[in-house]
């Protein structure tokens, strides 16, 4: 959905996009040698003839470029005379549903869904998972057919992740191939209120902290991740130890996302890319993002509008459904919230409980959503178009911050609210 709006005297309009300041790699890079090695190691050095290999990749719910980035694996791999029938490639889906045919299709190419093994991951599937152990108490439960390779790969993106501080490295493997109970016990209000755990947070963050310990005691050898603009170009592409490659790469991205900007917002409008915009669970990371970061740009009960068409409703895997049921069941997001501090929740309901943060001091308004009903049953406000959400944000924002008319408001447009993260300087 277009984010253009107007020029009004009603506002004082300020725009954030990540900087920009790598230009996009042609396809022909990425397939070729433009991947970045980070580190000794190399596919050529642990890859060899005979050997099972599974590589991980990202669901529909991921705006990564897969068709590359695993086109560059089998090449690389059938290259090192490993055959095609001694890969898998394994949908790490989490707690979401599979993906479609289409999806498979639009994802990696009607090359490799027609010639390759594909498997979609079920975390609530007890048969083919396998528990390897603890860690800090929590369970490491991961689909079996990981801990069964010979060889263990993943593709993934590098972006700033609510949780993770920045998705990416072992996450494509522990958390989109773990099971409902390393899920649970990582996405639980025990692991989400601890300090580090937070947006852009790496370095002391436990959340963090067990994914790459556990993505070692999973036995991830090799992964290929990428940064990606606004418009989802690739600006930059790294392989090799999943560990390595993932500090390589936030320390790009940071220069790339993390922006700063003069003086907090009355209103703003927060974009997402299309392939979060499907539904209301995925949609709604825009909002937590820009509220509950470190600097957040937005003034306390400044209104959020967020454009998107969530043509699935709140969505249809198991942790969307979660999602959804509790917190339409819950009579205002402050009593959710002490109800899921006193009696925990179940893993996908985090997203309920980070958007109850929100909802406590800050309107959210979906416009343009195609399930009206969803967004106002979770405590949002629905508008058809922007115009009219935008008419609404700025009423709310007038009586909230006293400021009469024609005295302008701060108006912040944010083009992808979840790879830009702006912060009041000073």
């Amino acid at each position: 959905m277009m984010l253009d709006i107007p020029p009004s005297d009603r506002f004082h309009r300020s725009t954030a996009r990540s900087a920009r300041k790598s230009p996009a790699l042609p396809e022909d890079i990425i397939i070729g040698d433009g991947i970045t090695q980070v580190g000794n190691r190399r596919l050529g050095d642990i890859a060899r003839p005979g050997m099972r290999v599974v590589i991980a990749f990202t669901d529909a719910t991921r705006f990564s470029p897969d068709r590359l980035l695993m086109g560059a694996l089998l090449s690389e791999l059938i290259a090192l005379g490993i055959d095609h029938d001694h890969i898998t490639l394994l949908c790490a889906t989490g707690l979401h549903r599979p993906m479609t045919a289409a999806e498979r299709v639009a994802k990696l190419g009607d090359e490799i869904v027609g010639t390759m093994r594909i498997v979609d991951h079920d975390a609530l599937d007890r048969e083919h998972l396998t528990r390897l152990g603890e860690i800090r108490g929590l369970p490491v439960v991961v689909n079996a057919l990981c801990a069964e390779a010979d060889l263990l790969l993943a593709t993934g993106v590098v972006e700033p992740h609510q949780y993770a501080g920045y998705s990416g490295g072992s996450k494509t493997i522990v958390i989109g191939c773990g099971g409902e109970a390393t899920i649970q016990a990582t996405h639980g209000a025990g692991m989400l209120d601890r300090p580090g755990t937070r947006l852009g947070a790496v370095d002391g963050n436990p959340f963090q902290e067990f994914v790459r310990d556990a993505g070692r005691m999973v036995g991830l050898d090799y992964v290929v991740n990428v940064l990606l603009d606004d418009d989802g170009a690739i600006i930059a592409a790294a392989a090799g130890d999943p560990d390595a490659v993932h500090d390589h790469l936030i320390a790009a991205g940071r220069g790339e996302y993390e922006i700063e900007i003069d003086r907090p917002a009355h209103i703003v409008i927060a974009g997402v890319n299309p392939a979060k915009a499907t539904n209301l669970y995925q949609a709604s990371r825009a909002a937590t993002y820009l509220a509950l970061s470190d600097g957040s740009p937005l003034l306390p009960g400044a209104p959020i509008i967020l454009p998107a068409a969530i043509p699935e409703g709140a969505g249809d895997g198991l942790g969307e459904r979660r999602f959804f049921e509790i917190l339409a069941s819950a009579t205002s997001p402050t009593s959710l919230l002490s109800d899921l501090r006193a009696h925990g929740f179940p893993a996908g309901a985090q997203r309920a409980y980070i958007l109850a943060q929100v909802l406590e001091g800050h309107p959210v308004i979906v416009v343009g959503a195609e399930h009206p009903d969803v967004v106002e049953a979770c405590h949002m406000l629905a508008m058809p178009d922007l115009e009219r959400g935008l008419a609404l944000a700025e009423e709310l924002a007038r009586a909230r911050f006293g400021i009469i008319a024609p005295r302008p408001l701060e108006l912040l447009i944010v083009h992808n609210a979840l790879v830009t993260l702006p912060r009041v300087g000073g």
